[in-house]
């Protein structure tokens, strides 16, 4: 496919992908485990995210290849644990799509949420099979609209609160190691879109220099929004509050005695969702490219189109199956699913970056291994019918794998 890609298109990409709808949803659950050891969990959740991303960026930079750690896995451990990682990740990230379409419904027009969730899958796909450098000039446009919300409604809280005074220390502490675990593990899944420029790996420029920069610049511009945001909510709000809160950034600005800013903030969540949504559509697609092009899938989803030089089929089929799941599903209890197949895809590529070599700019011992154990202790302190559900869904691909043709 065509490498037009740059630097800051790869940022823009990995940014629309990790701040969309979950910075204005993720804190309240999160803040109901940890209380004011919200920050932690943040920190805890970015430690994890550093290191998967370090370790991604550099077999991004080794494989340039579409797939992400469907290569990575498939290269460096064997085919299985390839597959297995892009079983996950098409697995999760489809029913993250959903999600994310009917966050657009519900913020958009709530009484038609799955209309224009609907509306929105078909929206965003035309908009990346006309060809991926378009998809990245609209998720230019939708960031720079939710940081400039996001500003906003931070400076309003944080404005208030030196006014005023802060509501921080009202409430309750924290709930202990494992309240801790699991906020970090709610908010790793906020962060989780870094992948998505590495499964770009075809279409960026000069990928050995591009993804290893722009990974974590995008990673920490993501850290400093949620830090400002999450200091903003607990000021404001308190954990208390903020734990009981079904729309957070709404709730913050009202309480900062700004309630002209509480439409701006509605119509903020659903552009990000709709930011979150487009790339999460490019990264599946991409993943069913690759995963096609082996015939897990069927061989004709890895048809690129000789004029446009994007994986059509494949798009279309994402597209098709996001939309069927927008219009019928319920998937407010699929997000804990969804962080599951995330965390085992980045689990498999730091196994995968234990596997470079010296001469292959391997990362320092410790962020794989850290990266590693991060994602399987999270992964174990998210609610036990999401884990269940998770090792479910993975069961079935194991066994599809097993009996399926071999190539």
């Amino acid at each position: 496919m065509r490498r037009g890609l740059g630097v800051g298109d790869a940022v823009v990409i990995g940014l629309g992908a990790m701040i969309g709808a979950g910075v204005f949803a993720a804190f309240a659950p999160a803040a109901k485990a940890a209380g004011t050891a919200l920050t932690g969990a943040l920190a805890l959740a970015a430690v994890v995210a550093y290191c998967n991303a370090t370790s991604s960026a550099r077999l991004a930079a080794r494989h340039p290849r579409s797939g992400g750690t469907y290569v990575y896995g498939r290269e460096r451990l064997g085919p299985f644990w390839g597959y297995l990682a892009g079983w996950s990740f098409v697995a999760g990230k489809t029913a993250s799509c959903a999600a994310m379409a009917l966050t657009v419904g519900a913020y958009a027009w709530p009484e038609q949420r799955r209309a224009v969730a609907v509306a929105a899958v078909v929206a965003l796909t035309v908009v990346n099979c006309l060809g991926v450098e378009k998809a990245a000039w609209l998720t230019r446009l939708i960031v720079a609209v939710t940081l400039a919300v996001l500003a906003a409604a931070a400076t309003a809280c944080l404005t208030s609160s030196a006014a005023h005074g802060s509501r921080l220390a009202w409430d309750t502490s924290a709930s202990g190691p494992h309240g801790l675990l699991q906020a970090a593990g709610l908010l790793f899944f906020a962060f989780a879109g870094y992948a998505r420029i590495a499964t770009l790996g075809e279409e960026v420029k000069d990928p050995a220099r591009t993804i290893p920069r722009a990974v974590p610049i995008a990673l920490g511009v993501t850290l400093v929004v949620y830090a400002a945001v999450a200091l903003a909510l607990l000021t404001v709000l308190g954990p208390d509050a903020l734990a009981r809160s079904a729309a957070p950034l709404t709730d913050a600005v009202r309480a900062a005695g700004v309630p002209g800013l509480a439409p701006v903030v509605r119509t903020g969540a659903a552009v990000a969702a709709l930011g979150s949504l487009l790339a999460l559509i490019l990264g599946v697609s991409r993943t069913t490219l690759a995963m096609a092009r082996d015939r897990h899938f069927p061989h004709a989803l890895a048809a690129v189109h000789p004029g446009r030089h994007t994986p059509v089929r494949a798009e279309l089929a994402v597209g098709a199956l996001v939309t069927l799941l927008a219009a019928t599903t319920d998937l407010t209890g699929a997000i804990g699913f969804s962080s599951f197949g995330v965390l085992l895809y980045y689990a498999i590529a730091n196994a995968s970056a234990l596997r470079l070599g010296a001469d292959e700019h391997r990362p320092p011992l410790a962020v794989p291994v850290v990266g590693l154990a991060g994602c399987a202790t999270l992964a174990a302190s998210l609610p036990p019918a999401s884990v269940l559900a998770g090792l479910g869904v993975t069961a079935v691909g194991a066994v599809a794998y097993m009996v399926g043709p071999r190539r």
